[in-house]
Formats: C-alpha cells, structure tokens, sequence
C-alpha cells in the first residue's frame, strides 16, 4: 500500500510540474507568434490545465480502468465548480463578465448535460469521443471568433497575465523561440510519465483499500488532478484578475469533458465502460452541480464570500457522502 501511494504522489507532483512547464513553454510560443494574449489564456491556458486530466484519462483507458477515467473527468468538473471556484471567491468575492455569462456558462452546463446523455446506456463509444471532440472543435473556434468583439479593458486584463515576456531584458532578449517548444515538449513528457506513475498508484490504492476504481478517480485522483485549475484560480484572484479566474476553470471544466473525455474516448478500443454508480449517481450529480451555478453566477452577476463558503461546504458534504455511500 505504501509503495502504492508513494508513485501516486511521484505521479502527482510530475504531473503539477509538467503542466506547468507546458502552460508556461505553450503560451510564450503562441504569444511569439502573434497570438494575442486573451485567446492564449481561453484556450492555451485552460487546455494547459486540463492536460492531467487528459493523461490520465488516457492512461487508464489503455489500462482498462475506464471508471477511473470516468470518474475522473466527473469528480474534477465537481472540484471545479465547488471547491476551487467557492475557495476563490471566499478570498475575494468574484465578479461575472458578460460574455462568461452568455457563453461559456450554458456551454458548460450544456456539456455536462451532454456527457450524462453520452453516459446514460453504461458505455462511451468512440462515436460518443467524435462527438465530444467536435464539439471542442466548435467551442474553440466560436471562442476565438468572440474574443474579436471584446471589449479593450477584458483585453488589457489578459494581455496583464499572458502577454509574452518583455524584450527589453536582455536575459529575455537572448532566448530562442526553440527553448519555449523545448519546455513545451519537456511538460507534456513529463505529464504522460507522471500520469502512468498516478494511475499505476491509484489503481494499487484502490485494490488495497478494497474500493473502486471510480471511487478513487472521483476523490484523491479529482482533487490532485485539479491543482494546476487552483493555482491558476488562486493566483488569477489574488491579483485582481477575477474575470480570468471563471473564465479559465468553465474553460477547463468545458475542456475536460468535450476534448479530454472526447479523446479518452477514442483510444479506448472498446470504449469505457462504467460502473451502474457513476450513470446514476456521480454523473447525474456533475450535471446538478453545473446548473446550480446558473442561479448563482445570474444573480447579482458575482458569487459573494456567503456563497463561495457554501460551494465549499457544499463539496464537503458531497466528499462524505461519496466515502460513507462507495466505501
């Protein structure tokens, strides 16, 4: 057991570093290339992000573990939407912009509708990937179409957190666009080991303890896939950035069911089968969790610190609920 637990957390630690490695080496290229910083930080970012989820994913389909995978992409949207997102606006209140009400809410609620749908005869087929992907593809380009209408101060905001690094330094000056490639290859790779070590771990974890693979994908592989979003979020919080902070976790929340479950998907040769619980319960449960922030996000156009404590409470009770009902 302990030997399990030691490569889920080796796992777990490659894969923060690897994804930040990525998300740094990633939006340094794109910004040296003309990409401006608010479609870097839509789309670069909040892919970056869901890069763990993604390894995993892919790891434990090759593997057969399609309810960790599942239970994964499931538990994190929950990670998400409750904790993190309740976590920063219990350190200072957050306030909607427009668009993230017009657009990226009702596409994440439309998505997790979408996955329980996918999810409602017990498997996810390839064709269930191809749809999901598509409709990646689609959120992406829509995305990048919109952010040509954004208003000069939501612009500023995001060129503030991701515009590239400035030239006049001379350190700066001398760096080749190859070393940021370099970096963005050196964290996906690190990523994809790391993601083989967590999984390998997870599942030992789960046969130790005499619980389910979707158990564990729900919980300690949700939550410690989902750092990359809270240091993201927190960070975007704490420097005022508040529109940035709901835009890059719907963004990864939409990512991490339309491209990452898409492209789990699609390696699994027979697609993920998945355990009666997570059909009836745990989906179902992502699904309410996404559109109770419609109300929430609605009124008011913010989520107060009263509200950001009882999302928090909210994931509490539904972590207790989750041990006393699977163990």
């Amino acid at each position: 057991m302990w030997s399990d637990a030691g490569w889920f957390l080796l796992g777990l630690a490659a894969l923060v570093l690897g994804a930040e490695v990525m998300v740094r080496g990633g939006a340094e290229v794109a910004a040296r290339l003309g990409i401006s910083p608010i479609v870097i930080g839509l789309t670069v970012v909040s892919i970056g992000t869901s890069l763990p989820e993604l390894a995993v994913g892919v790891v434990a389909a090759s593997e057969g573990s399609g309810a960790l995978a599942v239970g994964n992409i499931a538990g994190t949207n929950v990670v998400n939407l409750l904790l993190i997102l309740g976590l920063s606006a219990l350190i200072l209140p957050l306030t909607m912009a427009t668009r993230t009400l017009r657009f990226e809410l009702p596409v994440m609620a439309g998505a997790a509708v979408l996955m329980l749908v996918l999810a409602l005869d017990g498997t996810l087929s390839r064709v269930d990937g191809i749809i999901l992907v598509t409709g990646a593809v689609v959120y992406t380009a829509a995305l990048i179409q919109m952010t040509r209408r954004e208003s000069r101060a939501v612009v500023g905001e995001y060129g503030e957190a991701y515009a590239p690094e400035q030239p006049g330094d001379l350190v700066v000056k001398t760096r080749p666009t190859a070393l940021y490639i370099g970096m963005m290859l050196a964290g996906i790779a690190v990523v994809v080991i790391g993601a083989d070590w967590l999984v390998d771990g997870a599942v030992g974890m789960a046969r130790s303890f005499g619980v389910s693979d979707a158990l564990i994908g729900l919980t300690v592989v949700a939550i410690g896939t989902s750092a990359p979003e809270l240091v993201t979020t927190v960070v975007s919080t704490l420097r005022g950035n508040r529109d940035i902070a709901i835009g890059n976790l719907l963004g990864s929340s939409i990512y991490n069911i339309l491209l990452i479950l898409g492209a789990t998907c699609l390696v699994a040769t027979d697609g993920l089968v998945m355990p009666a619980s997570l059909v009836r319960i745990d989906i179902p449960i992502m699904v309410a969790v996404a559109l109770a922030c419609i109300p929430i996000f609605v009124t008011g156009r913010r989520v107060s610190r009263g509200e950001g404590g009882a999302m928090v409470a909210a994931y509490l009770a539904y972590l207790t609920f989750l041990l006393v009902t699977q163990s």
